[in-house]
C-alpha cells in the first residue's frame, strides 16, 4: 500500500501544503502583525546611503587656461560593522597615513547602525588606493574608496590672491568662495542594498545624479600675469620693501588683465604662508596715492576750463596756507613752472596754487566721477571703499592737501581704473575680472557684460594731460626716465606718499611709491599701475616702481604685438 502510486502521491500533496503554511505563516507575520518593524530592521542591516560628489567647475584665464580645476581623486570610507572591532588600532593607522585627526575618524569607525561612514575627503588617487591595500595587508577590514575629485592649481602663486583655495569642505578664499555657488554645482546621492559588505547587483537601489558646476572664466592673462608677479616680486626684495602691487588694464575694455600682489602664496599649500598674505593686497589696503592723484587734478582742471598746459604758475619756496607749510620734495628758489612742467617737476606748491582756480566743491565732484570713495565691486571678497572727504568735511586745507594726494585714501585697482580714464579719452569704463557675467554668492552679478562708462573729462582734456603726462618720463625734465618704454610714447605718473601708522594714526615716517601709466601715449592700449610699500633703498616712485612699470608694459606690448605709433612724443614747454 505504501509504495502504492496513491500513498505517494498523497504524501507529496501533505509535503507541499506544509511548505506552504510555513510561508504564509511568515507573509502574515511580515505583512500584517508588524511590517513596519521588519521593513525597517531590513533597511537598517542593508541599506546604504554615499553622496555623488559634483564636479567643481574649473577657474580659467581669458584664454581658456587652468588657474583652477579637479582632477580624478579618491574618497577613504568606512563599514563601522566590519571596522568597530579593531577601531583604535585603524584610526592611529589611518591618521598616521592620511591627512585626518584620530579622534574625528575613532567614532566614525564604531558608528553603531551604520554601514557607510566618510574617513578622507579629495585624497590623490594613488594615496588613497595605496593606503587602502596597506590597510588590507596589514588585516584590516571594512575600507574602501568612491570617486572624489580633487581641487588642482597648475599655475601655483600665480593670481593665487585672486583664484583662493578650497578646504576639505567648504571653499576658503579668492573666486572659489566669491563664487562658490556657481563653481561648487550640487552633489547627488545613491541608496541602495548591500550584503556581507558587498553592493548587492540586482538589489533595491535610487540615484540622484549630481550637477556639476559650471566654468569660471576670468579677464586674466596667466603668462602676463606670471610675468608681472616675477617682475613685481624682484621690485619689492631689490627695494627691501614690506609688499607691493601692480594692475594691468586693457584701456578700451576696462578688463583687468594682471592683478598681481607680492608676498603672494601657493595656492595647491596655502597654510604653510601667513595668513595675511592670503588676501589681495591690492584691494583691501587702504593708503594715500600721493602725487599720481595730480594727474587727475591737473586733467579736471584744464576739462573744467581753469588752465591750459601752458598756463604760466609761479612756484614760490614754500607755502603757507592756514597756518599750515606745503613744500616741495626737491628744494628750490622760487621757480616759473607751466602747468606741464608742474607735473613733470611733481610740484605740491604749483598743483595746490593751480588748484585754487576751482569753484567750491569742483575738485571734489570730478574725483567721485573718477572712481574714488566707492568700490570697484568686480567680485574679490574684502576690497576696500578708499576715502573721499565728505564735503562737510572739505575745507580748504583738504583741498589743497587732496589736490597732490594726501587725505585721499585708494586701492589699487580704483587708482588704476581713475588714471586709465585719461588713457580712454576721458571716458571711465568699469574695471572688470570676469568674462560675461557670473553671480557672486552675496547675489551681486559681476562681469564683463555688466560693464559701464560714463564721461569724466573731455576728450580734448584727456588728450592735453596725456601730453603733459608724457614730460614725466622725457630724461631731460622729467622725474621718471626709468619708467620710459624703447621705442614707445609713454605717458605716466609718479608717487611717493606718506604712510599712516596703525599704532599712532599719524605718519609714521614709511611712504609709498608708485607709478601709474599707460602706452603708446597717443593710442593706449593698455593702463598699468604699480605699487610699493615701505621700500628702505631710499627710492621714490620713479627710481622704484617706474621701471617695474617699464618691463611690465614692455612684456605687454610685445605679447599682444602693439607696435609704435611712430609720431613724435610731446614737447610742451615745463619753464616760462
Amino acid at each position: 500500500m505504501r509504495g502504492s502510486p496513491l500513498f505517494r502521491l498523497r504524501f507529496g500533496f501533505v509535503v507541499i501544503a506544509m511548505v506552504l503554511s510555513i510561508f504564509g505563516a511568515r507573509l502574515v507575520q511580515l505583512q500584517g502583525v508588524d511590517p513596519k518593524a521588519y521593513a525597517a530592521m531590513a533597511a537598517a542591516e542593508g541599506m546604504v546611503e554615499v553622496t555623488l560628489p559634483a564636479t567643481r567647475g574649473d577657474i580659467l584665464d581669458r584664454n581658456g587656461k587652468p588657474l583652477a580645476e579637479s582632477i580624478d581623486g579618491l574618497m577613504v570610507v568606512a563599514d563601522p560593522l566590519l571596522t568597530a572591532d579593531r577601531a583604535p588600532e585603524l584610526a592611529k593607522f589611518l591618521a598616521n597615513r592620511l591627512d585626518v585627526d584620530y579622534f574625528t575618524i575613532l567614532p566614525r569607525l564604531r558608528e553603531e547602525g551604520s554601514r557607510f561612514e566618510y574617513i578622507a575627503r579629495r585624497v590623490p588617487s594613488t594615496q588613497a588606493t595605496e593606503v587602502v591595500a596597506e590597510a588590507e595587508e596589514a588585516g584590516f577590514e571594512g575600507l574602501d574608496t568612491r570617486q572624489d575629485q580633487v581641487r588642482d592649481y597648475p599655475a601655483g602663486d600665480v593670481a593665487a590672491n585672486m583664484v583662493g583655495f578650497v578646504g576639505t569642505d567648504e571653499a576658503l578664499g579668492g573666486f572659489e568662495r566669491t563664487f562658490d555657488a556657481r563653481l561648487a554645482g550640487e552633489d547627488g546621492r545613491a541608496r541602495y542594498a548591500v550584503g556581507g559588505g558587498n553592493r548587492i547587483p540586482l538589489g533595491e537601489s535610487t540615484i540622484d545624479q549630481p550637477a556639476d558646476g559650471a566654468d569660471l572664466r576670468t579677464t586674466l592673462d596667466l603668462d602676463l600675469q606670471w610675468y608681472a608677479q616675477r617682475v613685481l616680486r624682484q621690485t619689492v626684495e631689490d627695494a627691501r620693501a614690506d609688499s607691493g602691487f601692480a594692475v594691468v588694464m586693457h584701456t578700451e575694455t576696462g578688463e583687468i588683465m594682471a592683478l598681481a600682489d607680492h608676498p603672494t602664496f601657493d595656492a595647491s599649500d596655502p597654510l604653510q604662508s601667513p595668513e595675511a598674505d592670503l588676501g589681495s593686497r591690492a584691494m583691501s589696503d587702504v593708503y594715500e596715492p600721493g602725487s599720481v592723484e595730480k594727474a587727475l587734478t591737473l586733467s579736471a582742471l584744464i576739462d573744467a576750463g581753469k588752465v591750459t598746459p601752458r598756463t604760466r604758475i609761479v612756484v614760490p619756496p614754500e607755502l603757507r596756507r592756514d597756518g599750515r607749510v606745503i613744500g616741495d620734495w626737491f628744494p628750490h628758489g622760487q621757480i616759473r613752472l607751466t602747468l606741464a612742467g608742474v607735473l613733470a617737476k611733481s610740484s605740491n606748491i604749483g598743483t595746490v596754487r593751480a588748484a585754487d582756480r576751482f569753484s567750491r566743491g569742483q575738485l571734489r565732484g570730478y574725483l567721485e566721477r573718477f572712481g574714488l570713495g566707492r568700490r570697484t565691486d568686480i567680485g574679490v571678497r574684502g576690497e576696500t571703499p578708499g576715502i573721499l572727504p565728505a564735503p562737510s568735511l572739505w575745507t580748504g586745507l583738504v583741498q589743497d592737501r587732496v589736490a597732490f594726494g594726501q587725505s585721499v585714501s585708494v586701492n589699487a585697482v580704483q587708482m588704476a581704473a581713475a588714471i586709465n580714464t585719461v588713457a580712454n579719452d576721458g571716458l571711465r569704463v568699469d574695471p572688470s575680472l570676469i568674462m560675461g557675467s557670473a553671480r557672486t554668492d552675496e547675489g551681486t552679478v559681476v562681469g564683463t557684460d555688466t560693464t559701464r562708462t560714463r564721461r569724466v573729462i573731455g576728450a580734448r582734456a584727456a588728450h592735453q594731460t596725456a601730453l603733459m603726462m608724457e614730460r614725466v618720463v622725457d630724461p631731460e625734465v622729467g622725474v621718471a626716465p626709468g619708467a620710459a618704454v624703447p621705442g614707445y610714447r609713454v605717458a605716466g605718473k609718479t608717487g611717493t606718499a606718506q604712510r599712516v601708522g596703525a599704532g599712532c594714526a599719524c605718519y609714521d615716517g614709511t611712504f609709498t611709491v608708485s607709478f601709474a601709466g599707460f602706452a603708446p601715449a597717443d593710442d593706449p592700449q593698455f593702463t598699468i599701475y604699480v605699487v610699493v610699500q615701505n621700500p628702505r633703498n631710499g627710492g621714490g616712485g620713479g627710481s622704484v616702481a617706474g621701471p617695474a612699470f617699464s618691463k611690465i608694459m614692455s612684456f605687454a606690448l610685445r605679447r599682444y604685438q602693439v607696435p609704435p605709433t611712430g609720431t613724435r612724443p610731446s614737447n610742451l614747454p615745463v619753464e616760462w
